[in-house]
């Protein structure tokens, strides 16, 4: 099977890759590395690289037109919900633009189009998240996942096209950036601990959340390839933690390999405050099965971090400034 993979240099896309061709399929990566390395892409027969930015139209229909994919697999994304107010221009061409465009394209040339959506969709309600739950996101980001979501449905009622989407949660693995300041909460973590700088917690640390290993993700995405049309799954872990556990954890595998590092609380920011999800239909109907052992994991990531090169840390261009959090600001 031909298939297209956008965000091939993030977490999703570079490991989701690796299982594609170990399965024999033919992959066209797409990415233009703003949030993603080269190093993690990878490499091999049957798989060609596309550094490309989403906004740009043209070039996505003539790549359409060159390669004709069967499916499209959607990762790309800037996933920083607590950032989102702040770069809303950003955010809106990021996560909804560049869909759209994509969408347009899996229309012409009947591309099945799977989604990956976020959690973020929920907004504040009683967790555990199920998939009938009325999305009511508290930020531009899960307004922009929302928004592609319904065009997908919108697009599959008027033109046919085949989708599914799916709505994960608190990702880690390797190929993780975790040199973005604002996204992936306990990458942020870990390199603060490397680089021997205090963990920084928001607001009081009882924030819930659930994080999964990216390789239980694998076969479940192989199903949407093949099976389902319209389909909406959340996938992640059940287990939940507090962010003052996950503090202690990374802190507790840092002082395991000769890095110690206080934890200190700044203040609170624009977020759900307890989110973590259902589950029962991605097991029933894609046999998902989370096995995530959190202190393991993270140690593993640890692990794979202490290898990587020490890449610099990206500050945003702020569309707006007022009642930004200091710990952004400098």
């Amino acid at each position: 099977m031909k298939i297209f993979v956008t965000g091939c240099a993030g977490l999703l896309g570079a490991n989701y890759t690796r299982h594609l061709l170990a399965n024999g399929h033919e992959v066209i990566g797409i990415d233009d590395l703003s949030g993603g390395y080269k190093a993690f892409v990878t490499k091999g027969e049957n798989f060609s690289f596309v550094k490309l930015n989403l906004e740009r139209r043209k070039k996505i229909v003539d790549l359409f037109e060159e390669h004709k994919p069967e499916v499209l697999v959607h990762f790309a994304a800037y996933a920083a919900e607590g950032l989102s107010p702040f770069i809303r221009n950003f955010n809106y061409r990021n996560n909804l633009i560049c869909s759209a465009n994509l969408i347009n394209e899996c229309i012409k040339h009947d591309t099945k189009f799977i989604f990956t959506s976020s959690m973020a969709v929920y907004g504040e309600q009683e967790p555990p998240f199920t998939e009938d739950k009325r999305p009511q996101p508290i930020d531009p980001y899960g307004i922009a996942k929302y928004a592609v979501e319904c065009d997908l449905k919108l697009a599959h009622e008027q033109f046919g096209l085949r989708y599914n989407i799916v709505r994960p949660h608190n990702v880690l693995g390797i190929y993780q950036n975790i040199w973005d300041r604002y996204r992936n909460v306990i990458g942020i973590f870990i390199r603060k601990t490397l680089n021997g700088i205090p963990i920084l917690v928001y607001g009081d640390g009882e924030q819930t959340r659930a994080f999964s290993d990216i390789k239980y993700y694998m076969e479940p995405f192989d199903r949407l390839l093949t099976e389902y049309d319209g389909e909406t799954f959340n996938i992640g872990a059940d287990k939940y933690f507090t962010l003052n556990e996950v503090a202690d954890a990374v802190q507790k595998v840092g002082k395991k390999y000769g890095y110690e590092v206080p934890i200190e609380h700044g203040e609170p920011r624009h977020e759900v405050k307890h989110a973590y999800c259902d589950h029962t239909k991605a097991k029933s109907m894609l046999q998902f099965s989370d096995g995530t052992n959190l202190e393991e994991l993270i140690e593993s990531m640890f692990v794979w971090a202490m290898k990587q090169p020490n890449r610099k840390v990206k500050t945003m261009e702020y569309e707006v400034t007022k009642d930004i959090y200091d710990y952004w600001r400098n």
